[in-house]
C-alpha cells in the first residue's frame, strides 16, 4: 500500500529568551505597537517588556479583552491607522495574540472596516502582507505564537470566526516562562486544557502526519507530567517552562491540521455563556479520548500515555466545571449550532450518531439535572 503523501512547513522563528535580553532578537523597527491586555499591564510585564526597547518608541494598547471583537479589532484599526508603526509585539494569552495578528494585518490595509467587510459581507479579501510581528505568551495554551489562525468574534450578531493565513504566522515567537508565574490557578488550568485540546484533537484528525503525531504525543507527554505539578506548586518555574513548551509543540501540531469537533462543540458555549475556551473545548476530551483510544494510540508506549492523559483529565471535574456556567438544557439548546464544517469534518475518529451523544457523555459524571 504506497504511503499518503504530506507535508510539514511552520515558518516561526522560535527563542527562548527573558524580556531583559530580548532586543536583539527582535525585527528592525524603531516605533512598536504592543498589544497587551489591562491584567498584564497590572502585573507589570508590559512595563518589564517597554523597559528591554532601549531607543524604541512604544505605544501601548492595553485594553485587548478576552475573545476579540470585530468591530473593536476595525475600529482600533481605524484609530492606529495614523500612527506610523514599524513593528507589533503581542504579549499576552491566546486572546492578545490573536489581536496582535489580526492588528499586524489591518494595518498594512487602508480599507476601512475590513473584518465587517471579509466576514459579514462575504468579500474574499486577499490577505499579501502585514507588519512585523512579535508573539509573546504569558499563558501555556493556546499556542497561537506558532499558528497561520486568529479568532474573530462578532458579539453583536453572535458569530466566530477564524482569518486564516499564512501571513498571520509570526516572525519570531520568545517563551519565557517566568511570565506565567503570576498566573492564579484557573488561568493557568484553562489554558492548558486548551493546549491538550490541541493535541488530542490533531491525533484524532484527518489531516494528521507523522511530524504533527510526533508534536502532539510530546506535548501529551510534557503536559501529563507537568500540569499537576504546577497546579500543586505554582511556583515551580521548570514546570511552568515544561507547560509553555507544550503549549508550543501542541499549537505546531495544529498549525497543520486545525482542531476538530471538541473545538466546534465549544463556540457556541463561549460565544452565548461566557465559558472560558479552554474549558469549552476540554469537557468532551475524556469522552473523545475513551472512545478514540484504540484508534489513536499506535504502539503499548502510547497508549500508556494516553490512559495517563485521560486519568488526570478525569481528575479535573469537567462537566461540573461547565455547569458552574450555564444548565444541562442550555447546553441542549446549542447543539444546532455545534456542528461546524470546517471543523467537525476533520474529526477522524469513531463515530458518534451525532453532537447530542458526545454532549451527553461527557455531562453524564456530573450527576446534574
Amino acid at each position: 500500500m504506497p504511503l499518503t503523501a504530506w507535508s510539514y512547513h511552520n515558518p516561526v522563528r522560535v527563542v527562548g529568551a527573558s524580556l531583559s535580553t530580548l532586543a536583539p532578537q527582535l525585527p528592525h523597527g524603531r516605533r512598536v505597537l504592543l498589544v497587551t491586555s489591562r491584567g498584564a499591564a497590572e502585573r507589570g510585564i508590559a512595563r518589564q517588556l517597554e523597559a528591554a526597547l532601549p531607543g524604541r518608541t512604544v505605544a501601548l494598547l492595553d485594553d485587548v479583552a478576552p475573545n476579540p471583537d470585530l468591530r473593536y479589532l476595525d475600529e482600533t484599526a481605524a484609530r492606529l491607522r495614523g500612527t506610523e508603526i514599524d513593528l507589533v509585539i503581542a504579549l499576552g494569552g491566546g486572546s492578545v495574540l490573536d489581536a496582535g495578528k489580526v492588528l499586524a494585518l489591518l494595518l498594512r490595509r487602508p480599507e476601512p472596516d475590513l473584518l465587517a467587510q471579509c466576514f459579514r459581507n462575504r468579500r474574499d479579501v486577499a490577505w499579501t502582507a502585514r507588519l512585523p510581528l512579535v508573539a509573546i505568551p504569558t499563558t501555556a495554551g493556546a499556542g497561537a505564537e506558532v499558528t497561520p489562525f486568529a479568532t474573530v468574534w462578532d458579539h453583536e450578531r453572535s458569530a466566530k470566526h477564524s482569518l486564516a493565513t499564512p501571513f498571520a504566522y509570526p516572525d519570531l515567537a520568545v517563551l519565557d516562562a517566568a511570565l506565567t508565574l503570576t498566573l492564579p490557578p484557573e488561568h493557568t488550568l484553562y489554558p492548558a486544557l486548551d493546549a491538550l485540546s490541541h493535541a488530542l484533537e490533531s491525533l484524532w484528525n484527518r489531516s494528521a502526519t507523522p511530524v504533527s503525531r510526533g508534536l502532539a504525543l510530546q506535548a501529551l507527554a510534557l503536559a501529563s507530567r507537568a500540569l499537576p505539578e504546577v497546579l500543586a506548586q505554582p511556583g515551580d518555574l521548570a514546570r511552568r517552562a515544561d507547560m509553555q513548551h507544550a503549549s508550543l509543540l501542541a499549537g505546531m501540531a495544529i498549525s497543520q491540521t486545525r482542531t476538530a469537533v471538541a473545538h466546534a462543540i465549544s463556540y457556541p458555549l463561549t460565544l452565548h455563556h461566557g465559558v472560558p475556551h479552554g474549558l469549552a473545548c476540554s469537557f468532551t476530551l475524556p469522552t473523545l479520548l475513551r472512545t478514540n483510544l484504540d484508534r489513536i494510540a499506535h504502539n503499548p508506549s502510547e497508549r500508556l500515555l494516553l490512559e495517563a492523559v485521560l486519568a488526570m483529565l478525569d481528575t479535573f471535574g469537567l462537566g461540573q466545571r461547565l455547569l458552574q456556567y450555564l444548565q444541562r438544557d442550555d447546553v441542549r439548546r446549542l447543539h444546532g449550532e455545534m456542528f461546524t464544517a470546517e471543523r467537525s469534518n476533520n474529526y477522524n475518529g469513531v463515530p458518534f450518531a451525532d453532537v447530542a451523544e458526545i454532549i451527553d457523555s461527557a455531562l453524564a459524571q456530573t450527576g446534574k439535572d
